[in-house]
């Protein structure tokens, strides 16, 4: 009996938007460095169902597609699956042609064939010349009257590796509503059902999953795949943890789907994951790809790694960060055709095996940031890579409306990353990581970011005090950088009906238009910029109090690090654009927190051999089950 890897689907809900990641137009142009629609056949209205689609008389659609393409080259590479059938069933005249591509993206011809009536179409295609890159896919060209898909699928005669379930650990904090849209979202899909063993729903916000409009009547319907868990705020690093502990309880599960909860999830994605853990011929973490909630077709990262020198996580390549789908699908984007390596996947949606859990441990105990990170290097120095596989994808709140390295957050940005780094690097010293580090907080400083950079340096001293208070911490950290707020005059927002609200003297900024922004300094000229710009922060006499009106009044894209610094009080746009921040130069804040970042930046560069070993020999421990279950005891409700 064969088994389905993938299942063609298409989008219901009749949004335009995300049609580019589940069909092609047919034919496209470049002009100059963009590429250009000629047709546009893939229509919204020519989806008929989840699982079909409608070709108008003579036209012809390509479904070389995020979602409906078939990652050839991953399957190749990482399963022992050596051959994969194509089967579609079609009704109408007209031609099914099959393509591969190569590492290079180009295409190439593979099969066709005419179809007509009801018809089903068979295609066997080998899993033999994909070593560096490569799709299958299937384009249909209507004849003189519509040709209609009625479903398609990827299936392969190979048994699987492992043939366990999946369980699906979700974490919140406040987000109900989007969490019984998850559940629905599952609860309608009775493929994922059947490899569905547990739901784990770790609840650790004051606004209760289980009070929702709607959470009744879809915890019914899921039954007991339904575990809802509710347990203090101890962030993502806790909750996806808790998941993790029981999942090592479970018999039937095999594999782990960690996703969070503000977002939208694709349910094929989860399947397909699943079938990939299962054909693996050795375990490997599965990672899913995030599109943005906010702008469907925009992809946030296609593979990511932590660069060694400066030990800083992000897209192995430049181009892969927010790719927009309507500008250039599959076919059009030839690096999307190579086999890309991971060193990790966000945990926004990541599945892991549970032997790879039961071996390595749980998520180090950080709170948030970086959790995802470590875990997937200290997998692979386990043995266990981490793949992130393209048409394994859900929506997440896009990260462009939110600025977290200057809120509560930045504490954990520079703890956890220090953390990460002693766990990890091989870079004596910390090769460049401490001085990359440092640098963020000289741009804070000089931008008047004195609450994030006082977070930093909370941040610093938190390392020093050793891996075994991590636990004890890790509900503490979070209401203390919050708390820390209260220090700083411009965390406040100041909304428009504010009677207070500051009104700069020169007006707004002129907003920047234009491919790119003139001025940043690096090499020499960040050199030269900073030797400049900190003695005159250092002997500037002004403080937050004799400010009495901004200079000037920038936009939040226009902010740009090296431009705020001229500026002794400035307005800056919010990043969710709810309002106005008031940054001004504070003196005795500038000089203190200087030195205290620098003072402690190199102390943990003078001990880093030591706290590397600490943090090392620490780490099976503050990993561990029975370390972890002290920590949710604590925080039972």
């Amino acid at each position: 009996m064969p088994t389905t890897l993938q299942t063609v689907v298409f989008p219901i809900a009749k949004d335009p938007d995300v049609l580019p990641l589940y069909a092609d137009a047919e034919a496209w142009s470049k002009l100059g460095k963009r590429h250009v629609r000629l047709t546009e056949h893939a229509s919204i209205d020519n989806v008929l169902s989840r699982t079909s689609t409608r070709v108008r008389a003579g036209t012809r659609v390509s479904y070389a597609s995020y979602f409906n393409a078939f990652p050839a080259s991953y399957w190749q590479r990482w399963t022992v699956v050596e051959r994969v059938t194509l089967t579609l069933n079609t009704t109408g005249p007209g031609t099914v042609i099959v393509y591969r591509s190569n590492a290079g993206g180009v295409s190439q011809r593979v099969d066709s064939r005419s179809v007509s009536g009801s018809q089903e179409s068979v295609f066997e295609l080998p899993l033999t010349s994909f070593t560096d890159g490569g799709w299958y896919w299937f384009d249909l060209i209507a004849s003189n009257e519509d040709l209609i898909l009625d479903s398609g699928d990827w299936s392969t005669d190979a048994e699987p590796a492992v043939p366990g379930k999946l369980s699906l650990g979700m974490t919140t904090y406040n987000k109900p509503d989007y969490c019984v849209a998850t559940l629905e979202n599952v609860a309608d899909s009775p493929a994922l059902l059947e490899g569905l063993d547990r739901i784990f729903l770790v609840d650790q916000g004051t606004q209760k999953v289980r009070d929702q409009e709607g959470f009744a009547e879809v915890a019914a319907r899921l039954g007991d795949h339904l575990q809802v868990i509710e347990q203090g705020n101890i962030g993502g690093s806790g909750g996806f943890s808790r998941s993790m502990a029981e999942t090592l309880e479970r018999e039937d599960t095999e594999f782990l789907l960690l996703i969070d909860d503000d977002v939208e999830f694709e349910t094929e994605s989860a399947l397909r994951a699943l079938q990939f853990g299962r054909f693996s011929r050795t375990p490997v973490i599965v990672g899913g790809h995030m599109f943005d909630l906010l702008d469907k077709p925009v992809l946030h990262a296609w593979a990511e790694d932590v660069r060694p020198e400066p030990f800083l996580w992000g897209p192995s390549f430049k181009e892969q960060h927010r790719h927009d789908f309507r500008r250039a699908n599959l076919r059009q984007t030839r690096w999307m055709h190579a086999r890309l390596d991971s060193d990790y996947n966000g945990w926004w949606m990541c599945m892991i095996p549970k032997r790879v859990i039961a071996e390595i441990g749980l998520s180090i105990p950080v709170f948030i940031k970086w959790d995802d990170a470590e875990y997937g290097l200290r997998a692979k120095e386990a043995g266990y890579r981490t793949v992130s596989l393209p048409g394994v994808a859900l929506w997440h709140v896009s990260w462009l409306d939110k600025d977290d390295s200057q809120d509560w957050q930045a504490f954990f940005h520079t703890r956890n990353r220090i953390i990460a780094g002693l766990l990890h690097s091989n870079r004596p010293k910390s090769g460049k990581l401490m001085q990359n580090s440092g640098r963020q907080d000289i741009k804070k400083l000089l931008n008047m970011q004195y609450y994030a950079t006082q977070l930093a340096v909370d941040g610093m001293r938190s390392v020093l005090q050793g891996p075994y208070a991590l636990h004890e911490q890790i509900a503490k950290d979070m209401p203390a950088a919050r708390a820390r707020a209260k220090e700083f005059p411009e965390t406040r927002v100041y909304r428009s009906n504010d009677p207070d609200a500051p009104v700069s003297r020169r007006g707004r900024a002129l907003p920047f238009i234009g491919e790119k922004r003139k001025g940043y300094p690096v090499g020499l000229g960040l050199a030269i910029y900073t030797a400049r710009m900190l003695p005159r922060h250092w002997f500037r006499k002004s403080n937050e109090t004799d400010a009495k009106t901004p200079e000037l009044e920038y936009s939040k894209p226009d902010a740009v690090w090296w431009q705020i610094p001229h500026h002794e009080s400035v307005l800056v746009g919010s990043a969710d654009g709810a309002g106005k921040m008031w940054y001004r130069h504070d003196r005795a804040k500038f000089r203190r927190l200087l030195r205290e970042a620098n003072g402690l930046r190199r102390e943990i560069e003078r001990n880093w051999d030591r706290l590397s070993r600490e943090y090392r020999e620490a780490l099976p421990r503050i990993t561990s089950v029975e370390e972890w279950k002290k920590t949710f005891e604590g925080r039972e409700k």
